[in-house]
């Protein structure tokens, strides 16, 4: 049944500092989270927080400058110590106590992602559990970092390797999962014995602070988590990496953006992890399954309305399944319900406001009049809020920018080939290589595919990759380390060689 579009309002106990997301929810803040306290700012600006469903105002959060960065910084230092030298099993206590109160809170705080980021009420739980879920892994990898001894080659001495703590963390999280990108980063920081501060994205800020708040509650100790917001990214961020205290960076959101942090790490070097941009393919095959790669295309691609770095975002179908992929691809993205992310009806919610919309627009009027043929939706709806047609383009030119570019939406642009060399060619032929999709009922082959793509996962036989206790990252500009798995936990240690004679 549907549900109207829920709103925010203040705290019962009339703290301007707080709103309350949901009647079923606790108040959370709208400052600055540092160390112990809840700190509006000395500049007094505010943050205004849009509802992309409706276009209009949700609520405001405090604006910070370098004083709350290094005040940040402050807190996380003074933290540090005591969190490192907690035992990795009460490490591992909280943050499985993170897990069971998040979880506790799934129903709000899915509604909170809808009402500040626009995806769809489904979407939403799903990004609830899924964040949750890192909490809860990384729970169980807190008590299994393991060092390492060997007698060195001349046998003069052991080789005695301990991984310890890397230090103060600098997290940068993006708008499209404000949740799952928090945890992903949050969670192995704090089980690797580092303390943290969080900086989310402006767009969805609240998702942010609630997640801190339910780490509050659960038992994590003052300063270890720290949330701060602000408008100018570049000179406050430039401040924390310029302090030496903090020793690592892990960024989630565009190349460019990308490159810009990695050349101020540089000054100071700073270890850097980069979950950067994407431009998945998506390839099938003549033999594949056509009911499954329809169905995988359908999670590959419309999961959070396309606004994933993951979403299939160029459809490579051998020329003998072509038209039929294309028939069925149309009528599945036909029968998607578009609406406000709060209606449980909804199956494609908004998209993250109006430069998205713009962006989308320009690159299907590119395709289109580079050839390309529309053969559902191609334009933004006339309704209020940052809507875009579930779309599906076909005979889509090499040439088109679509092909070039992340189009972060609803729309497929499908081109056909003949020979599987030629789709290898074309899904390598992008400087991104984070994820690619390939659909074919030959295990041999599509592992053979699988092998020969430039990126780093890919999902055979399947329309979902993430998963916790999986290596998510990517090669070439798509990024630098790997989140989740053990791979994520060990980005947040530095191994200590120790030459020992016994």
């Amino acid at each position: 049944m549907s549900t109207a579009p829920r709103t925010l309002s203040s705290s019962g106990n009339n703290d301007k500092r707080y709103i309350t997301p949901h009647p079923g929810g606790f108040p959370i803040a709208t400052d600055h989270m540092i160390g112990d306290q809840v700190v509006s700012g000395e500049s007094g600006n505010r943050i205004d927080v849009l509802n992309p469903s409706t276009g209009e105002v949700l609520t405001s959060v405090a604006d910070g400058g370098l004083a709350e960065g290094a005040a940040a910084v402050d807190a996380a230092a003074a933290a540090a110590a005591s969190w490192a030298a907690t035992a990795p099993r009460e490490r591992a206590t909280i943050l499985q106590e993170c897990y069971r109160a998040m979880m506790a809170e799934a129903d709000w705080l899915a509604h909170l992602i809808s009402l500040e980021s626009g995806k769809a009420l489904s979407d939403a739980r799903g990004e609830v559990a899924y964040a949750a879920e890192f909490f809860r892994w990384y729970g169980e990898e807190a008590v299994r970092i393991n060092g390492e001894l060997a007698v060195a080659p001349a046998g003069a001495n052991r080789i005695l390797v301990q991984y310890q703590p890397i230090g103060i963390a600098y997290l940068i999280t993006p708008w499209n999962f404000p949740a799952a990108m928090a945890t992903r980063k949050i969670a192995p920081a704090l089980a690797a014995g580092c303390t943290c501060i969080l900086k989310p994205s402006e767009e969805t800020p609240l998702t942010a602070l609630a997640v801190a708040e339910i780490m509050r509650k659960a038992g994590v100790p003052a300063g270890v988590v720290n949330v701060i917001n602000t408008s100018t990214p570049g000179p406050v961020t430039q401040a924390i990496l310029r302090d030496p205290r903090v020793r690592k960076l892990s960024f989630t959101g565009s190349t460019i953006i990308g490159r810009l942090l990695l050349r101020e790490a540089a000054d100071c070097v700073v270890s850097s992890s980069m979950e950067l941009g994407g431009n998945a393919p998506f390839i099938v095959l003549d033999d594949a399954d056509l009911e499954a790669a329809i169905e995988g295309a359908m999670i590959a691609k419309m999961r959070n309305g396309g606004e994933a770095c993951t979403a299939a975002n160029r459809f490579y179908v051998q020329r003998g399944i072509h038209d039929a992929f294309v028939a069925k691809l149309v009528e599945a993205m036909g029968a998607l319900k578009v609406g406000a992310g709060t209606d449980s009806a909804t199956q494609c919610g908004a998209m993250i406001n109006a430069k998205a919309i713009a962006k989308i627009t320009l690159l299907v009027g590119d395709a289109v009049e580079r050839g390309a043929t529309v053969e559902l939706g191609g334009k933004a709806p006339e309704r209020a809020g940052f809507f875009y047609q579930p779309s599906v383009l076909s005979s889509v030119p090499h040439d088109a920018t679509i092909l070039r570019e992340e189009v972060f939406g609803p729309v497929a642009a499908v081109v056909p080939f003949d020979d599987v060399e030629q789709a290898i060619e074309m899904a390598n032929a992008t400087e991104y290589g984070l994820a690619a999709y390939v659909f074919t009922q030959d295990l041999k082959r599509g592992l053979q595919i699988s092998e020969q793509i430039e990126c780093g996962m890919v999902a055979l036989n399947r329309g979902l990759v993430s998963d916790p206790a999986a290596p998510f990252g990517g090669v070439k500009q798509s990024g630098l380390g790997r989140e989740g798995s053990h791979h994520g936990l060990h980005e947040y240690t530095e191994p200590k060689y120790i030459a020992v004679s016994w």
